[in-house]
């Protein structure tokens, strides 16, 4: 599946979120329906018929690093109108090449799962916690790829925030099948030898399944 991807999008080496996010939808992992609009059809912009309100909108471009810094992210948007006004303003953003919709997926439990490529140790996975918790359990997990499936497992018992994924006064406890697969997967890919670096960031965890919100992925410079 990974060398396919590369295949068809040959010479490029750092990729945007929505070729990345198709490739996990074929991998079998969770991430948001979404939908490409590419710069230049604004004016005649489709309204998005197979996608359920309400929408995020993100800016597009090899050439943008963080969204956030250049105000390239819209959310909460509730019909055509607040559609057309978002895609407008993030195609004026400068280096813009499109903008990404997505269906909003619902507030979780966020958690980050990384890989990269240690000088030392080779391809390696990476956990942490995301949102509000990261403030309070300032920690980050490593352990070297690939992974089985009782193997993710037990690294994501290292956890010391572990706890937060059981059942808690009354919070149904998170699916941890569902990170389990996430954990393995990526991997998988770190394991390929040719990945530098990938970023799910956040992974958003509920009681039923989990669902990618952002990736970031960069390939290892040949040689």
């Amino acid at each position: 599946m990974l060398k396919e991807f590369l295949a068809k999008n040959n010479g490029e080496e750092v990729f945007v979120e929505f070729q990345i996010k198709a490739l996990l939808r074929e991998l079998g992992l969770p991430v948001p329906k979404g939908m490409i609009i590419r710069k230049g059809a604004a004016e005649t912009m489709p309204g998005p018929s197979d996608l359920v309100y309400p929408l995020a909108a993100k800016v597009s471009s090899r050439k943008i690093v963080s969204k956030s810094e250049v105000g390239g992210v819209r959310v909460g948007i509730h019909d055509k109108k607040q559609l057309d006004a978002a895609a407008a303003e993030l195609l004026a953003i400068e280096n813009a090449e499109a903008v990404y919709l997505e269906e909003m997926a619902p507030t979780g439990f966020e958690v980050i799962v990384g890989g990269m490529v240690d000088d030392q140790f080779g391809p390696v996975v990476m956990l942490g916690l995301g949102g509000l918790f990261v403030e309070f359990f300032r920690e980050t997990i490593f352990t070297l790829a690939p992974l089985s499936k009782d193997q993710a497992f037990a690294f994501l018992k290292r956890f010391r925030a572990f706890r937060l994924f059981e059942r808690y006064r009354g919070r149904p406890a998170l699916d941890i099948d569902a990170i389990l697969r996430i954990i393995v997967v990526m991997s998988e890919l770190m394991a390929s030898s040719m990945i530098a670096e990938i970023d799910l960031n956040p992974v958003a965890l509920y009681p039923q399944g989990a669902m990618i919100l952002d990736a970031k992925m960069q390939l290892r410079s040949p040689g």
